[in-house]
């Protein structure tokens, strides 16, 4: 596969058919080296239809923008849809009738369907009030295949005065075709030490490691060994207000290395990644500076110009904002920090050994 530098490019919110080879800047119409070219009034990436210019955030409604794009023409899109909790947001009322929240949810849902291509993935980021009905919703009413259900536990969460905090999203991942999906099993940022590997140095450990596994967990202060790659709960602290990363216009900013993860996995460089809810950005950040093309919708003109302003800034390659690590900002208490880490590893392999020797 020829390796594409993604270059940005911005054009006015105008509908497809609005477009001409006219629009694009001079020497990106030829269609050399798989650009972005022009046919008619249609945008190819190689030889896959677009239907709207990639590298560009779209400002209006998404049901509307992922009608505009051509079907089968995306790789993996990415959405953190509002939650219907009554979140505060410049231009979108997020308090809808439950009716209305899901029957608007199966349209842009159908929508993302669409715009996949056949082999297609697609994640989707919800809280606890309608990860349920959604997840029904992409399984049993539009046609996707759940592959992974995993918990992102972040630090900084919400704290509840009658009931236990909120510390977690759910992140649904779905494919199309449960037999033809891309998961980059052999990229080492996916791939984990065994515990072959990390305790015993065993010869006859894949040196590759191994891939995730599903295990439940608790806090990262109480339990350092877990919250690590290998499993379906993912540690990231919440993209909190004095933090670095954080930008500052939007309030559900998501951290730049779990999209990191996302992308990796799922996508490959020159492929193209869309995420329908523009939000902060980060998803389009992320798949520009990890080699990708992307596309996005943001309803609000105030997020789009801010998300514009956040990509001409970001360049192509660069590190992805937050720690690799995320546990090195979970310090051990002094109890914990006293237990082997070792100990604890060699516990947890044999107790796997057992549920492998069980019939």
């Amino acid at each position: 596969m020829t390796k594409v530098q993604p270059r940005l490019h911005f054009f006015s919110s105008r509908s497809r058919a609005a477009f001409d080879a006219s629009d694009l800047p001079e020497g990106l119409n030829r269609g050399m080296n798989g650009l972005l070219a022009a046919r008619g009034n249609e945008y190819f990436y190689g030889d896959t239809a677009v239907g709207l210019a990639i590298n560009h955030i779209y400002q209006e409604d998404c049901v509307q923008g992922l009608a505009q794009l051509d079907a089968g023409s995306i790789d993996l899109a990415f959405a953190d849809p509002p939650f219907n909790i009554g979140y505060e947001y410049d231009v979108y009322h997020d308090r809808r009738d439950g009716d209305e929240y899901l029957d608007w949810s199966r349209k842009w849902i159908s929508g993302v369907h669409r715009a996949l291509k056949n082999d297609g993935t697609f994640w989707l980021a919800i809280g606890d009030e309608y990860a349920a009905e959604l997840k029904l919703i992409a399984q049993r009413e539009v046609g996707f295949v759940c592959r992974s259900w995993v918990i992102w536990y972040y630090t900084f969460g919400v704290n509840c005065a009658r009931g236990f905090s909120r510390s977690h999203t759910h992140l649904f991942h779905f494919v199309k075709d449960p037999k033809n999906f891309t998961f980059n099993a052999d990229d080492p940022a996916i791939r984990v030490p065994s515990a072959r590997q990390l305790v015993y140095g065993d010869a006859r450990a894949n040196p590759k490691g191994r891939l995730p596994d599903n295990t439940w967990i608790l806090r990262p202060q109480d339990i350092p060994e877990s919250f690590s790659a290998d499993e379906d709960t993912w540690y990231f602290p919440r993209v909190a207000g004095t933090f670095k990363e954080r930008q500052g216009f939007h309030g559900c900013q998501m951290p730049e290395q779990l999209l990191g993860r996302i992308i990796r996995s799922c996508s490959n460089p020159g492929e193209t990644v869309l995420d329908p809810f523009g939000g902060s950005g980060t998803t389009l950040a992320v798949a520009k500076k990890l080699d990708r093309q992307w596309i996005g919708f943001e309803l609000s003109a105030e997020y789009a110009n801010k998300i514009k302003e956040r990509l001409d800034a970001t360049e192509v390659n660069a590190a992805l904002d937050g720690a690799a690590d995320p546990l090195a900002s979970a310090p051990a208490t002094p109890e914990v920090a006293k237990t082997s880490r070792r100990r604890v590893l060699v516990r947890r392999f044999k107790q796997q050994e057992l549920l492998d020797e069980a019939p």
